[in-house]
């Protein structure tokens, strides 16, 4: 090459290409769905209800007082919730829900930034703007912005927790995850794993932190007995509208409640082998892979089979999907990626042309995304517990015939 050539022709590996492709392009999709989307808002707002009941709270006026017979988004959040929320009532309206936007947006990039660094990843390559450009583009991190949802606080929680049960900081494992209980439970199911290796520190402030905020908040509050006499029996029950639950889909089209239960007998079983699996095969020689497989297995399941699955709860999938750097992640095949597709998507398939089949695609996407990938979790696994049997089969079996007696 000629000294003109090397000027013409600059050289550049690929992993800086994909940066400069990945960091402008990150960075202006991070400020589309904050600035313009979030703060134009949609007809579904999750920030009012969460306000008013702030409001409420601080002037000692009733907060679990609303009609749950409307389809308007509910407070749900138990006294401990409540509490944490209140200083939020401090500002006024537009500004109090701008500013938990931004601090959303911070939180996210937060948990994009801890993603790579829990799986060991170079920050200076394009794993970082990659991570950012995905999380940015699904549906469940648009919306819980444009809904203006505490999802994102949730999931800060579920990597911190992650993250500290791996380096041993059981005490702050709980911490972090306690913070998230006390105001959304969502994460419960994944207290299965310091259960399972017997770390009980875990739930002395897992546990004993929600505990502590309900009873210091249930004086202060009202009308705080609705919350067991009105709110808990709402939570149970199956609505018909804005849930991607077996029982919620197939309550809006009107499926035989046999087939319902068997579908939710179904993955509850899929889950427990995928479960005992991961746990008996990667948990001592691979924690990071078991920790962060299992928790996606576990925040499957629950949106499936409980009363209640939403959409923008599938943000809490991405520790599990960021295995797919990391060698014998069940992540590493295309059919995982398009249950990914499924419950992620942005796109939208209401269409005027084939209205009923657009409807159908639209309405059922997530529950079809969540459903595939148990499927495939739980198919990847069983291949390779298969594999292993016959293995120990042939390494259990004569190799050659003992010679005859002569």
């Amino acid at each position: 090459m000629s000294v003109m050539d090397r000027y013409l022709y600059p050289r550049m590996d690929s992993a800086r290409i994909l940066s400069m492709i990945l960091w402008p392009i990150s960075i202006m999709m991070i400020l589309q769905r904050s600035i313009i989307l979030a703060v134009n808002g949609a007809r579904t707002d999750d920030f009012t209800t969460v306000y008013q009941a702030s409001l409420h709270f601080l002037n000692r006026q009733p907060v679990y007082a609303e009609n749950y017979a409307t389809v308007d988004p509910h407070y749900l959040y138990p006294p401990s919730g409540t509490l944490l929320m209140a200083p939020l009532a401090y500002l006024d309206p537009t500004h109090a829900r701008w500013t938990f936007i931004a601090a959303s947006v911070v939180v996210l990039i937060i948990c994009a930034y801890l993603l790579v660094r829990m799986f060991d990843l170079p920050l200076d390559s394009w794993v970082l703007p990659g991570v950012l450009f995905f999380m940015f583009s699904t549906e469940t991190v648009a919306n819980t912005l444009i809904f203006t949802n505490f999802n994102a606080f949730v999931l800060l929680g579920m990597i911190a927790f992650l993250m500290l049960m791996r380096s041993r900081n059981d005490y702050w494992a709980g911490f972090f995850i306690a913070m998230t209980l006390a105001v959304k439970p969502v994460l419960a199911p994944l207290l299965l794993l310091p259960l399972l290796q017997l770390r009980w520190k875990v739930f002395v402030t897992g546990l004993g932190i929600p505990i502590l905020l309900n009873l210091a908040a249930w004086p202060l509050i009202v009308d705080s007995r609705s919350f067991l006499d009105r709110t808990v029996p709402y939570l149970s029950e199956t609505r018909d509208y804005y849930n991607s639950s077996i029982a919620g889909n197939g309550a809006y089209f009107g499926v035989a409640d046999w087939l319902i239960i068997l579908l939710r007998i179904a993955f509850v079983l899929m889950a427990i082998f995928s479960l005992w699996f991961l746990y008996k095969y990667y948990s001592d020689n691979d924690e990071l892979l078991w920790l962060a497989t299992s928790s996606g297995v576990l925040m499957a399941t629950l949106w499936l089979v409980s009363s209640l699955g939403q959409g923008y709860y599938s943000m809490l999938l991405f520790p599990m999907l960021m295995t797919v750097f990391r060698s014998g992640s069940v992540m590493r095949n295309w059919p995982a990626w398009l249950a990914v597709y499924g419950c992620m998507t942005f796109d939208v398939f209401g269409s005027k042309r084939w209205e009923p089949f657009g409807r159908y695609l639209e309405y059922n996407r997530v529950t079809l995304g969540w459903s595939l990938l148990m499927i495939v979790v739980f198919c990847v696994l069983l291949f390779r517990w298969l594999d292993i049997r016959k293995l120990d089969d042939d390494a259990a079996s004569p190799t050659a015939e003992a010679p005859a007696l002569s």
